[in-house]
């Protein structure tokens, strides 16, 4: 369905209210505009994080994968970044571990 929209004299375009309503548009939402094959293009910047899952397909690597998993992998990685850190500082100051 399309709708029609008059431009002011400073170039400003009222957005009807069922395209607000449908694409959840409020005052100071931001809209990026560009051109494509002649026609004017607005898409809203009031995407979530959420909104992009699945955009670049099926993940390969790590599918599968809980939040479980997830903590105790970053977990994991921070205890053996402090372990260095610690093992670091001690040869710097001629501490035996």
């Amino acid at each position: 369905m399309g709708y029609i929209a008059t431009m002011s004299s400073k170039g400003q375009l009222t957005i009807p209210k069922d395209v607000r309503d449908e694409l959840k548009l409020a005052t100071g939402t931001q809209l990026h505009i560009s051109v494509r094959d002649g026609e004017l293009v607005a898409r809203p910047k009031n995407r979530t994080i959420a909104d992009l899952a699945g955009i670049l397909g099926v993940p390969t690597i790590g599918a599968g994968a809980t939040l479980e998993d997830l903590d105790q992998a970053i977990g994991e990685a921070l205890a053996e970044d402090d372990q260095r850190i610690v093992r670091e500082w001690n040869e710097a100051h001629g501490k035996k571990v």
